[in-house]
């Protein structure tokens, strides 16, 4: 099949990244735009689901947070888990402080927006290779031979996405999750246990209602390859065995790698804009990629609207996009690292015996912030 559209924009995977941008070109009037996904939508995706303070501005920014809000659930609070085993709770009050919306709601939402401002969407494209003429990318080819031709390429591909720049600095964090009904929870508090088998990295609770939750952990390989079914299990044993108990489990377990880097670099080339995680732009310390997909899309988005409509040069608008991703992300991920090195020491659970302290509730409400 050697079937051949030409687009102006064409946008490789239709995440949050992949969706943002598209919708914001339409909000900005870019036109001759399409997305490429090689799933319809609705569609599953694994993830945790959660959104932070930061991530719902964005969804303001769309036009698409009131859509949002009806479907998720709302987060007041966090309990919290310390690697000995100490616990607090942090509590906003009345105020929202984050929401948990499943990816098959949210990624469909911010696409139909997107629609709305009429970009094209292309289902069942699985992209194999980008286009190279002199040097220049300019455009993607399917596994089955389509392409789309463009004079700009996004790529928004995600963690196995191959379509962007080499990068020696590509790290992996693995994570496993599942879904159950009737599990105890307080109502509104996501959880993070900081337990001693995922550090520096965590488990979760996140509700998804008040009668579905999905937990989960992520880690990092470190020498040996762990077995995440059998790490997972004993997690689940240890912290939540009891309320499990009376539970019931929705589906199978699902896996997933996450990569992130804590260096912003080598994210365009003549043609090519890569945004979200397929940038590595994923927080080091949370593996928190909602965020930073939607927003690297929204600034992608702007650069090019720079050049279609103001005439600024390709080369000018590519390194504009770079040094706005790093000033947008840089100090957040430098901060995941500190927060990384802090957690596999005593002081997670000193700020805990601390809790009635104004720091200590500060703090917490910074780690509410970042997931």
């Amino acid at each position: 099949m050697n079937e051949q559209k030409r687009a102006d924009i064409v946008i490789v995977g239709a995440g949050p990244a992949g969706t943002a941008a598209a919708a914001h070109l339409g909000q900005l009037g870019v036109k001759n735009v399409v997305l490429l996904d090689k799933h319809d939508f609705p569609r599953e995706k694994t993830c945790g689901s959660g959104i932070s303070p930061k991530g719902i501005e964005v969804l303001r920014s769309l036009g698409v947070w009131e859509d949002v809000r009806r479907e998720a659930y709302p987060i007041h609070g966090l309990r919290l888990v310390t690697p000995e085993g100490r616990e607090a709770y942090q509590s906003a009050g009345d105020q929202m402080a984050a929401v948990v919306c499943a990816r098959r709601v949210l990624d469909h939402l911010i696409l139909k927006r997107a629609l709305d401002s009429g970009v094209e969407f292309v289902p069942f494209f699985t992209a194999d290779s980008l286009i190279e003429e002199g040097g220049r990318v300019v455009g993607v080819r399917a596994k089955d031979g389509r392409e789309v031709r463009a004079r700009f390429t996004l790529v928004a591909g995600g963690t196995h996405c191959r379509l962007g720049p080499e990068r020696d600095s590509r790290r992996m964090i693995q994570a496993i999750m599942g879904w159950w009904e009737g599990v105890p929870f307080r109502k509104g508090h996501v959880e993070m246990v900081f337990d001693p088998m995922v550090l520096p990295y965590y488990g979760w609770l996140f509700p998804e209602s008040d009668e579905r939750v999905n937990i989960g952990i992520c880690y990092e390989e470190t020498g040996t390859k762990r077995n995440a079914r059998e790490l997972f299990q004993q997690f689940l044993d240890k912290q939540y065995g009891r309320r499990l108990a009376g539970a019931k489990q929705l589906g199978a377990w699902k896996g997933h790698p996450v990569a992130y880097s804590y260096e912003i670099e080598k994210l365009t080339s003549p043609g090519r804009i890569v945004i979200g995680e397929a940038g590595l732009m994923t927080h080091p310390a949370t593996a928190e990629g909602i965020y930073q997909g939607m927003k690297s899309g929204m600034i992608a988005a702007e650069v090019l609207r720079s050049v279609f409509h103001a005439g600024v040069p390709e080369t000018e608008a590519l390194v504009e996009y770079e040094r706005r991703c790093k000033a947008t992300f840089r100090l957040s991920f430098l901060g995941g690292g500190l927060f990384r090195n802090l957690v596999k020491t005593p002081a997670l659970d000193w700020l805990v015996r601390a809790s009635e302290t104004p720091l200590v509730k500060h703090t917490a409400a910074k780690i509410i912030a970042a997931l």
